[in-house]
Order: structure tokens, then sequence, then C-alpha cells
């Protein structure tokens, strides 16, 4: 067993950034991806492990890190594999936001306990950003009778191809569709529904709607409240557009298609650099309680994605002290809500 932590798809941006960011730390960092001629050109102080997931997987089982960071899409895939790759007392710790990745995972909690791993999913913004929020205000109160979650990105855009992990991420939630916990039951429902204009402390007027994604999983597994809504503002809130990635969302559950789609989607997209559209990034948390108590907060940040890099590597650093403890969990449902302020969050309680 090595003190190491080694960073899949360290040639992406959440990936580069990350492997900066440990080393800035004085980790030991392994850089792991397809190219190695990339990995040099964006982590030249960094071992590089190169070849494909496979070839990865098998050379990090040999090798026994303390930790893995998994940025590899697509997430439904790749977070089983690498987690079943990492040896006893390797923990494994992801960004990712498809809501069967936490269903996955969470099905492999027994496997990870009996064997010392700890599994982390959703070490990202929306996800550590909504649930530290509501964890907030949960306090010692009852179980809640309604929770809605809202996840409000603010990104800045690099040049360059949208990339294969973010492209099977929308393309899974396409397929997906909708979700929401309904009567203690998760339901299907057309994704970009239950529509709310919401105004951020800044001011800021969005709009998000519900989606079958990891803030909802989150939301649901920490509070316990027969009713729970995941939203975000990257949801589809528009009537005619949902129709639209409906109608898609049934394309893409044939056999094939989804992995064609997230092929194409990666190979043709190109972003444009463009500043966040503003100032801060919110993960915001409204709680009822069958006696009539509300309370609603939110947790601010600055740019979404550089919020990221600091939850996946807070928690990945954590693990590689021992912090943890062996199952399978979210970023705050295993070290509290606080973890989000130590990736640079901050608490508001409007009520």
């Amino acid at each position: 067993m090595t003190g190491e932590i080694w960073v899949l798809g360290a040639t992406g941006r959440v990936g580069r950034l990350a492997v900066q960011r440990l080393q800035e730390a004085g980790v030991e960092v392994v850089a792991a991806g397809r190219d190695r001629e990339r990995l040099t050109r964006v982590s030249p102080d960094a071992r590089a492990v190169t070849g494909s997931l496979e070839e990865v997987c098998a050379q990090l089982a040999a090798e026994e890190p303390a930790v893995v960071i998994n940025t590899v899409g697509p997430f439904p895939v790749t977070a089983p594999q690498v987690a079943r790759a990492c040896p006893p007392g390797t923990h494994y710790v992801d960004v990712a936001n498809e809501l069967s990745v936490f269903e996955l995972l969470h099905g492999m909690d027994r496997e990870a306990t009996a064997t010392g791993r700890t599994l982390v999913s959703g070490a990202g913004f929306g996800v550590l950003a909504t649930e530290s929020i509501l964890r907030h205000l949960l306090g010692d109160e009852e179980r809640p009778s309604r929770v809605r979650v809202d996840a409000i990105a603010s990104v800045a855009t690099e040049p360059g191809a949208l990339g294969e992990a973010l492209a099977s991420t929308m393309v899974q939630m396409l397929r997906d569709g909708g979700r929401e916990v309904r009567q203690d039951r998760l339901v299907r429902t057309v994704a970009g529904g239950a529509a709310e204009r919401v105004t951020t402390p800044d001011g800021d007027v969005v709009t998000t709607a519900s989606l079958g994604i990891g803030e909802l999983y989150a939301a649901w597994r920490t509070s316990g409240a027969p009713s729970v809504i995941g939203a975000s503002s990257l949801a589809p809130a528009n009537p005619a557009v949902r129709g639209a990635l409906l109608a898609a969302g049934g394309v893409l559950r044939l056999p094939g298609m989804a992995g064609f789609a997230t092929r194409q989607l990666a190979r043709i997209t190109t972003t444009t650099p463009k500043e966040r559209p503003r100032r801060s990034s919110w993960g915001r948390a409204r709680v009822e309680w069958p006696s009539g108590l509300v309370r609603e907060g939110w947790l601010r940040t600055g740019e979404a994605m550089t919020f990221t890099v600091g939850a996946v590597t807070e928690v990945a650093q954590r693990l590689a002290k021992g912090e943890g403890r062996p199952g399978a969990f979210t970023p705050a449902g295993l070290f509290g809500p606080e973890v989000a302020l130590a990736a640079g969050g901050e608490f508001l309680v409007t009520h």
C-alpha cells in the first residue's frame, strides 16, 4: 500500500486541476490517462500511468494507492469498474452526478465494508453544495415531510472539445429522464418538471427544474423525507424543450444508442471561452416539517468547477489520512456539512 493519490482522467479540466491542487498540498500524485504526451504536457511533475481504463485499473490494483479519484465518464460504466478494481484498503472518490451511479455504488456498501474500502460518489459542486446546506438546516429536528434542493452552478467555460465525461453525463440525464421522490418512493417524471423561479441572495433570478440527478438521491438519503425534489438550473424548464428531450430519452434507451450519442457529442461539440454568468454558485435547500416549520438556506461558493476541484481533493486527502470509514457514502454523508466549507463554501440561512 502506498500513500499516493491517483487521478484518473488527469488531462480533463477537473482531473488536471485536481493534480495541481494535490501537488501544491505536497501530496504524491499519479496522473492517469490514455495519452502520455498530453499527460506530460498538463502534469509534467506527476508520475504518469497510461493505457486503457482496463489497463490503468489493473495497474492500480497491483500498486495499491491510498486513494483513487475518478473523473472519467461515462460514470455509470466507469464508477463500478474502478471501484471494484480498488484493492482492500484503497479508497475511491468520484465527481459523478448521475443518479444511477449513486445507486450502483451504494449497492456495493457491504462489499466495501468487508474489504476496508471507502467509496465516495458525488464529490463535486451539485451534490456536496445541496446536501451540505440540507444537513445544516436539518439539525436535530424530526423527519421532515418535504424537501427541495436546487443546484445553481455558475461555470466559466474553457475553449476546446466538450469532453467525454461531460458528454456522457448529459446523455445519461436525457436517457434517464426526470425523477422525484413521492410517498417514500423514487418515481419517474418528465425531465424539467417542478420548475421554479428562484431569487438568489445576490439578487439573480434563475429558473430551476427537476432531474434524475445525484442531488435528489443525496437529499432523500440524508433527510428521509417522503417527498423530495432535486432540481438544477441546467434542467430544461421550457415545455417544448422538455417534450423534445422526452422523445430523445426514449431513443437513447435503445441498445447502443447512449454510447454512440456520447461519442458523437464529445467529438463534434466544442466550447468557446466565457466568463461565469453569475458572481456566485449556489446550493439551496428548503425543508418543511409536519409541524408547519419551514427552513430555507443556501451554500454560496464561486465558480462551480473550482469548488468541485476543491471538494474532490479535500475528500481524497481526508481519506488518505485515514479519516474515513469503510462503506459507500456521499461526501457530506461521510464527513459532515463542514467538508463543503473546507472546499470553499459558505452557509447562509435566510429563514
